[in-house]
């Protein structure tokens, strides 16, 4: 019987193939990490580019396109570049050149390479891509495809979905499998709020941060991106699940209600958003006489701009303003090993019967 002919790059000519019959890769499984995005640079060009494409985006800001493109070309994205800029460049990884959420969703995906190689060889490939900018989408589906991923994971590293984030990831994904000839097999995992190991992970952050502060915190905001109001009217889930993480987050540390509470942050636009607004919440529990706060963000799998500059510089900023004293954020999991651990447990749960 004729064997498959192997060439050093893992590639083969299928058995009983033609002489010229193009080698094909090994049937693989693909893991793809899907984050937010990231501008390539802080410059009004770079940034302009980027806001573009999330602006844009119809699960993020859904008003008619008539009524809302004019105003996003002609104002927003005249302005609004430099403010963003200025709020990247604050935070802005220099030794690499790329902001904090490229470089901890790199190392994240590094890890769970690592860790799934560990069990499974060089059968399953972890990736990762953005939904705006650098890795796109598009791209790192098709490398898969062409390494021989002929079924993928895709894993939005988001815990509660929501339409602008979880559903814009998969739809972008599925946009990419509507051009291609050879379709891998693609299953999206679901919202992870409640799974244990990310609980445990999320708790364990807390205490560590606790026990680290010269004194605990009288209270722990937990601050969550907000959504406006008539998107849970319509049916999005996300302020739900945002208000029962906060929930499974207390009952796993043990403590009484008021010791947690939520809110959120970076309202955009006119319309009623959920509330309470973080950088107006924590302002009001100085006016209450609380001196030091912690804050928290179980929505965010990796620090960016809206932890790093909006949570420790502007809500930081406007509580001790407000009379507080001492501001803890508490980072988020990144690539902390019990998270590590969460996502890999997550994923090998959703890959179940491909590997």
């Amino acid at each position: 019987m004729p064997s498959p002919q192997v060439e050093p790059s893992g590639r083969e000519r299928p058995a009983h193939a033609p002489p010229d019959h193009p080698p094909v890769s090994r049937a693989r499984v693909g893991v793809v990490l899907a984050n937010l995005g990231t501008p390539d640079a802080t410059d009004y060009r770079s940034m302009r580019r980027y806001l573009n494409e999330f602006l844009s985006d119809k699960r993020v800001v859904d008003y008619p396109s008539w009524k809302w493109q004019p105003l996003l070309q002609l104002i927003i994205l005249t302005r609004r570049p430099f403010k963003s800029g200025a709020a990247y460049r604050s935070i802005w990884n220099t030794e690499r050149n790329e902001s904090p959420l490229l470089t901890i969703t790199r190392e994240q995906t590094r890890k769970m390479a690592e860790a799934l190689e560990a069990r499974h060889g060089d059968r399953v490939r972890v990736d990762f891509c953005m939904r705006y900018g650098n890795p796109s989408t598009d791209s790192v589906l098709r490398r898969l495809q062409a390494e021989g991923c002929e079924r993928i994971l895709f894993f939005p590293l988001y815990p509660q979905y929501a339409s602008p984030t979880t559903a814009t990831a998969n739809d972008q994904a599925f946009r990419t499998l509507m051009t291609l000839k050879h379709q891998p097999a693609l299953r999206t995992v679901p919202a992870y709020f409640e799974h244990p190991a990310y609980l445990e992970a999320l708790a364990n952050s807390v205490r560590e941060a606790y026990a680290a502060a010269k004194s605990p915190p009288e209270v722990l905001v937990s601050s969550y991106h907000g959504v406006p109001k008539r998107f849970l009217l319509e049916g999005d889930p996300y302020h739900c699940q945002c208000q029962k993480t906060t929930r499974l987050l207390r009952e796993r540390l043990g403590w009484p209600e008021d010791a947690i509470q939520t809110a959120f942050q970076s309202q955009f636009g006119p319309e009623e958003w959920v509330g309470p607004q973080t950088v107006d919440h924590v302002a009001e529990l100085a006016r209450r006489g609380y001196k030091h706060i912690a804050v928290v963000s179980p929505a965010f799998a990796s620090d960016c701009v809206e932890t790093l500059e909006e949570i420790n510089e502007e809500i930081r900023e406007s509580f001790l303003a407000a009379g507080g004293e001492r501001f803890t954020y508490i980072p988020c999991l990144n690539d902390r090993d019990d998270h590590i651990a969460a996502l890999l447990a997550i994923a090998e749960s959703e890959l179940a019967g491909w590997l």
